[in-house]
């Protein structure tokens, strides 16, 4: 696809998407309301607002930190360098240096849920029962499907106290605190008042953070309000009320932006940029850690078998092409993380656009123009993540077909393709299907390559989709995990990457810049270099 077709694609899109602003509810039409801070999102739908969200990291984003804490939390407050963990409704943890499985996390005191209920180990515990036990009365399947990738490391969870709780993890894992951060804490004081229902709980959610949940309607509308009694009294909320609205079309959303509708949107389209800045809004870019790649199937039936077919279709694609359509607005991939992180190690493999050495792979296995190899990827027209991804899979199917690959797609919606992600390859419902494009965050160690290559972390125990099995990348992800010290730790890690680019373990494509735009009057934003930001210091004004 050229830049002429993508434009002119993106143009036909604005058109229709200003129509479909009609229907948006009348108080989503006002213009700014100072103290009002309106969003929309890339999702089609209102997260889970149970405690662990759905659709994917925007919903941790935008129905996750917002209206709950973890044990640990991510420094989400600087611009100028990666996010890292720190204590959230646990002051501090330590391992235990005879079994390093074993951790101690000492609770912080003081801390009310949203209902005036304690946070204490009990709620912990609680909370726990509630994803990892099937026996216990508050156990919800809804939840533990969102959550299983972070609780997999945990094998037992007890209280020692009001104040402290013991995990155990099933290995030697050092990058627990990481997961911690996004298994989320609700209140059982509130799920015992309403009856022991989670579906009454998801009209009326308390959790301990920085906004509570006023009223949601699917697909339409949510609106958060200040919790004034928020543990941090450096994160209540500048901002009185939080109105999110899914906007899954990108030209809606910039028509939405436009007309006064919303305040803030996610991920405007690069065609869309320099109208934005004409009229004064602010388009806010940063680095963070992110790739959009194609995950692929290593199954019998699977042509990415052949490691020439993977480092093909990673040779065949214009990655300059597909940044120059999207206004800038990306980088090219050189493999999982990108060239300047600590973890990229010293890959041999270039990946880079070379269409030549593409066909000459392909000869080579038996395939090339006139004999295509035939792939069926699963893709999504929008989501958390996701940049434009139509447009961008048209283009890499069209640099596919120069060198002998004939890939077709199975369109569905975010949340439908998270499902089948969830799945993995070898699902029925994925019969037939060689790769599925996920966007992919590596904010920590295990979704970023560990739980993403481990034979070991098949989903939905951990990310690998496509049953990746490698005994070197094995090797050295459990080594990864069983180191403490950080530097050493990057450095295997920087090891792991190697393999895995070397081995083409998934496709590569770009790296996101996490554009997002907004009204001249919303203040007070820092943009992390995070998938995930702080809403709490942003103000419309």
């Amino acid at each position: 696809m050229t830049r002429r077709s993508f434009l002119r694609l993106s143009s036909a899109a604005s058109l229709a998407a200003l129509g479909l602003l009609t229907a948006l509810p009348e108080p989503a039409r006002a213009q700014s309301r100072p103290g009002v801070l309106r969003v929309a999102m890339t999702a089609g739908d209102i997260p889970l607002t149970t405690g662990q969200p759905s659709q994917g990291g925007e919903g941790i984003r935008f129905m996750g930190i917002t209206l709950y804490d973890g044990l640990t939390r991510w420094d989400l407050s600087k611009s100028d360098k990666a996010a890292q963990i720190i204590p959230g409704l646990a002051e501090s943890w330590v391992v235990n240096p005879a079994d390093q499985k074993i951790w101690t996390f000492t609770l912080r005191k003081g801390v009310k849920f949203h209902d005036g209920s304690e946070f204490n180990a009990d709620a912990v515990v609680w909370n726990f029962d509630k994803l990892m036990n099937k026996e216990s009365p508050q156990f919800d399947q809804s939840q533990a499907n969102q959550a299983a990738s972070y609780f997999a490391p945990i094998a037992s969870w007890r209280k020692i106290d009001d104040w402290t709780v013991e995990i155990t993890t099933k290995r030697v894992d050092a990058v627990l605190p990481y997961n911690l951060a996004s298994l989320f804490m609700s209140s059982p004081k509130r799920w015992e008042e309403l009856g022991k229902d989670w579906s009454k709980f998801a009209e009326k959610p308390s959790g301990t953070g920085p906004w509570m949940l006023e009223s949601f309607k699917p697909r339409e509308r949510a609106e958060l309000v200040r919790y004034a009694d928020h543990w941090d009294k450096t994160r209540i909320t500048k901002s009185a009320r939080l109105i999110l609205l899914p906007m899954p079309d990108a030209n809606t959303r910039v028509a939405a932006l436009l007309s006064g509708q919303v305040d803030w949107i996610e991920a405007p389209p690069p065609d869309s940029v320099s109208r934005l800045k004409q009229q004064k809004m602010q388009i806010v870019t940063n680095l963070y850690p992110h790739i959009w790649p194609y995950q692929l199937s290593f199954l019998d039936d699977s042509p990415f078998k052949d490691i020439r077919i993977r480092k093909a279709a990673n040779l065949a694609i214009d990655r300059e092409g597909i940044v120059k359509m999207l206004g800038g607005l990306a980088v090219p991939a050189k493999g999982m993380v990108d060239d300047k992180h600590p973890w990229f190690g010293k890959p041999n493999f270039q990946i880079k656009y070379d269409p030549a050495q593409a066909k000459a792979l392909l000869k080579e296995a038996g395939y090339g123009p006139d004999k295509p190899v035939k792939v069926k990827m699963i893709i999504s027209p929008s989501g958390s993540g996701q940049m434009q991804p139509l447009p961008m899979n048209e283009f890499i199917k069209e640099n596919f077909k120069d060198v002998g690959i004939d890939m077709e797609f199975e369109v569905m919606d975010w949340e439908a393709l998270r499902t089948r992600r969830r799945l993995g390859a070898d699902a029925p419902e994925n019969k037939g299907r060689h790769g599925i494009n996920n966007s992919w965050a590596y904010w920590d160690p295990d979704i970023g390559l560990i739980a993403a290559a481990g034979s070991f972390a098949r989903v939905p125990v951990g990310f690998n989709w496509g049953d990746y099995k490698d005994a070197k990348a094995d090797e050295l992800a459990l080594k990864a995990k069983a180191t403490f010290d950080a530097a050493e730790q990057n450095k295997i890690l920087g090891e792991l990457h190697t393999r895995l680019v070397d081995e083409a373990m998934w496709i590569w494509v770009v790296h996101d810049l996490n554009p997002r735009a907004m009204r001249p009057n919303v203040k007070g934003f820092v943009q992390a270099q995070s998938w995930f930001q702080d809403l709490t210091p942003v103000s419309v004004e």
